[in-house]
């Protein structure tokens, strides 16, 4: 049985989904968008996948913000923003944002931005599958600080911009020569930067599963879980 990675980023329809075997110089990857991580759970069951990648938050911190988050920041330099906070975990009860905004004020002293709110389902539906020992093999990674990783720097521009996707595409090219042709495959539900993030993400996975990686942060949060990205 060949052992795959996965790299996972959210999209619209749920989850787009790379998928390569570990040993490299094999066949080029599969790419899918899937409505959810069942899949992606009975194959780390199974044995099948080695490691999977996933970008967002796992490992919520109480009050205080993740030395996980701190440190990624850093690594970015002008991209810094790209990293916004993890939640709190009492968060995850919010409905609305207005309610995302109260809790927040209320325990840290901080609003949450739209964009985490627009996200907090996703980060539900993880931290309801997650436990510890299930992080040694889906664990939480962040594109962009992948990317600095794999292109030696910060990426120059917006990821959402041509410039931005030609960037990230030539750092993927270095160990990836496939990558501008799944690149341009319309995925349903996705957009193109949903498939550039998910493929950093495999990356990284192969890096994990090798040893070859890097853990930002590592403290564990109330239930036990790590929070840390893995680079």
């Amino acid at each position: 049985m060949e052992r795959t990675v996965c790299g996972l980023d959210g999209c619209r329809s749920g989850w787009v989904v790379v998928t390569l075997v570990l040993q490299e110089g094999m066949a080029a990857p599969v790419v899918q968008v899937v409505p959810d991580l069942v899949e992606v759970i009975r194959g780390i069951e199974s044995g099948w996948v080695a490691a999977a990648a996933i970008d967002i938050p796992i490992g919520l911190p109480p009050r205080d913000p993740r030395q996980a988050d701190l440190e990624a920041r850093r690594r970015l330099g002008p991209r810094t923003s790209s990293v916004f906070p993890a939640p709190v975990r009492s968060v995850l009860a919010a409905e609305t944002y207005a309610e995302a905004c109260a809790i927040s004020r209320k325990v840290c002293g901080k609003a949450v931005s739209r964009q985490l709110f627009n996200i907090l389902p996703k980060i539900r539906e993880v931290d309801a599958l997650q436990s510890p020992r299930l992080q040694n093999q889906l664990f939480e990674m962040h594109p962009e600080v992948s990317f600095a990783e794999l292109g030696g720097a910060p990426m120059r521009f917006h990821k959402s911009t041509p410039e931005g996707r030609h960037e990230r595409l030539q750092a993927l090219h270095t160990v990836f020569p496939w990558a501008g042709e799944l690149s341009r495959d319309r995925m349903p539900g996705a957009q193109p930067d949903d498939v550039l993030d998910a493929m950093v993400g495999a990356w990284t996975a192969r890096r994990f599963a090798l040893g070859a990686h890097l853990q930002l942060g590592g403290d564990y949060d109330e239930r036990g879980l790590r929070m840390e990205v893995v680079v």
